[in-house]
């Protein structure tokens, strides 16, 4: 997420220099033919190109308002994932251990809350692993990754775990396929412990599993926006139509500009060029927004939303010794 009143032009343009290139030699072939060749058959009508642009605006309009979609759901899942884990803490401090010395409730409650503390780290390990729709492995995107990191991506699930469970709790959880699932049961079979031993009264107890529910309902809203991409058909026909219409701009230009004087047909060439930038840039734009939990700069800050929890929730067992709150790097929050 990007923590800045708003990008700078030099990183945009910087972002999106490889198509300016490429804007620039589609724009100046045709031109150079027209003028310099005198192949004056090149120059198109404008208006089958305008009727092209409008279909291309259109259709790069109805993508970027998904894929925002897209990125603030993602961001309503989180939000109400850092709520029940708040809640989480509180209740597993107060409703649990009840009629145990202080010293014994107190590793009750460390248990419970350090074990929900594995899940927030399970489960954001889970979503910032790679699928091969997305787009961070892309050289433009890549590129933009040495202003910030990923913990997920540079980092050891294993070594995270650790911290938060016990020994054999982590080789059982790590041995496993969906590991915040798994500490999800773990957390279960734990609370079911605590009622059996008349640790937890059956009300508190079952308020308790409502909130793991609840949290286990999150992480499936999570998992269908990692795993189910934007519809490839439709970001198939939106590259296709904003593709067509930049190449086919420069041809439709050159008469609009020929009217204007012989000279002035070289105006083809910048203003090609920036019309292009404009589509191309909006393409790039809902690109970068499609998947909201790869790793992107535009991404949902869950790094950051889960230390945050962490914090809290280790603040409620009066703990001293917490981590410090994730800052961002160049305005880039993960």
């Amino acid at each position: 997420m990007n923590t800045g009143n708003h990008y700078k032009l030099s990183e945009f343009l910087i972002w999106t220099r490889r198509d300016i290139y490429t804007l620039i030699v589609l724009a100046l072939i045709p031109t150079v033919l027209y003028q310099v060749l005198d192949i004056k058959w090149l120059a198109i009508p404008w208006v089958p190109i305008a009727l092209i642009g409008t279909a291309a605006a259109f259709i790069v309009g109805f993508k970027n308002t998904q894929t925002y979609n897209r990125l603030w759901e993602a961001r309503q899942i989180w939000g109400a994932i850092v709520n029940l884990s708040r809640s989480w803490g509180i209740m597993s401090r107060d409703f649990t251990a009840g009629s145990l010395p202080d010293k014994e409730a107190a590793e009750i409650h460390r248990q419970l809350i350090y074990r929900h503390c594995a899940w927030l780290t399970a489960l954001r390990y889970q979503l910032r692993e790679p699928r091969s729709w997305e787009n961070l492995e892309k050289s433009y995107f890549k590129e933009y990754r040495k202003f910030y990191t990923v913990a997920e991506r540079d980092g050891k699930l294993e070594e995270e775990l650790r911290k938060f469970l016990t020994a054999e709790e982590a080789d059982y959880v790590l041995s496993k396929k969906n590991r915040a699932v798994q500490i999800m049961a773990l957390q279960s079979g734990h609370l079911k412990s605590l009622k059996e031993h008349g640790y937890v009264e059956l009300l508190n107890y079952v308020e308790l599993e409502n909130i793991l529910v609840a949290l286990i309902a999150e992480q499936g809203k999570s998992e269908r926006i990692k795993n189910f991409p934007y519809p490839r058909q439709f970001a198939s026909i939106n590259l296709f139509f904003i593709w067509l219409f930049v190449i086919m701009l420069p041809f439709g230009m050159l008469n609009e500009f020929q009217k204007l004087g012989d000279h002035f047909v070289w105006l083809t060439i910048p203003f090609s060029v920036v019309v292009s930038w404009v589509f191309t840039s909006m393409e790039k734009v809902g690109e970068s927004t499609e998947n909201p939990f790869e790793g992107g700069a535009n991404d949902v800050p869950i790094t950051s939303m889960s230390r945050t929890i962490e914090i809290d929730l280790r603040e409620m067992l009066d703990e001293k010794d917490l981590p410090p709150a994730i800052t961002p790097s160049h305005n880039i929050l993960m």
